[in-house]
């Protein structure tokens, strides 16, 4: 079984460089993604859950990686897909590593089926300024600080539109970044991005800065095209509450991981 890690929105999102190209710095979630089987030399079938990927697209995919379309192949995801959690790279990235593909090939590939990939395929998705419309690695970052992260999704599902290119500039974030921030810091720049993103894009009335507040995070993230929300916390001060207050306040699918790697 192979499995692929997927990801909790973004700790930043936006354009950035004189050509306002698209970059982003992953949330890593450890805890949830992909799994993928495949078995026998049967024509291509996919058995999945949430309908990550029809076999037209995994035809497609697997001839760019230049793999023959065939067995049974089993595809299981934790997160709903077009939360801004990855569940489409996730399934794409397993399923090529379950057809033993070149790694070399992955990102070009998932992005000729999605328009705009995220760097699951990545040994370490989250020390990347990654460029999401090209599939390539823009600048290497420090790791994130460790943290933990009290989650959810508000909203309905929203697949990423390749040719969506509304979003704010963040050069200032990245600089600030690139000095390997502290917790307090981070937490502060992932909230400058969302509330940046919220305040041009919407949803209007998204209720996670206030209850970040209400329940002592040092600051909150969101998928910037999905409906993921994170509450960032240092680890082991999570409230007890947290879970039940996102449920109250409308969140689905209540997740809590740790991510980040830097002390």
């Amino acid at each position: 079984m192979v499995f692929v890690a997927g990801h909790f929105g973004e700790w930043l999102q936006g354009t950035v460089g004189a050509e306002g190209k698209i970059g982003l710095v992953t949330l890593s979630c450890p805890i949830a993604g992909v799994r993928a089987v495949q078995g026998g030399q049967d024509p291509l079938s996919i058995e999945q859950n949430d309908g990550l990927i029809d076999v037209a697209r995994c035809r497609a995919f697997l001839a760019d990686l230049g793999l023959f379309a065939q067995g049974r192949v089993q595809l299981w995801a934790d997160l709903p897909p077009g939360g801004g959690a990855g569940m489409s790279t996730a399934s794409l990235v397993a399923l090529a590593r379950a057809m033993g593909a070149d790694e070399g090939r992955i990102a070009q590939a998932c992005l000729s089926v999605e328009g705009a990939t995220d760097p699951l395929m990545l040994a370490q998705p989250d020390s990347v300024l990654w460029a999401p419309r090209e599939a390539r690695v823009l600048h290497h970052l420090p790791c994130p600080p460790h943290a933990e992260i009290v989650g959810g999704f508000w909203g309905p599902p929203l697949r990423t539109d390749p040719n969506d290119n509304l979003f704010p500039a963040i050069d200032d974030l990245v600089v600030a970044w690139a000095q390997a921030p502290s917790l307090c810091v981070a937490a502060r720049l992932a909230s400058i991005s969302a509330k940046r993103t919220t305040d041009l894009r919407g949803p209007d009335h998204d209720p996670t800065s206030v209850l970040g507040g209400r329940l002592g995070a040092l600051g909150y993230s969101r998928a910037h095209t999905g409906s993921a929300r994170a509450l960032i916390f240092a680890p082991g001060t999570v409230p007890a509450t947290a879970e039940a207050a996102l449920l109250e306040a409308g969140y689905t699918h209540p997740i809590q991981f740790r991510t980040g790697g830097r002390i």
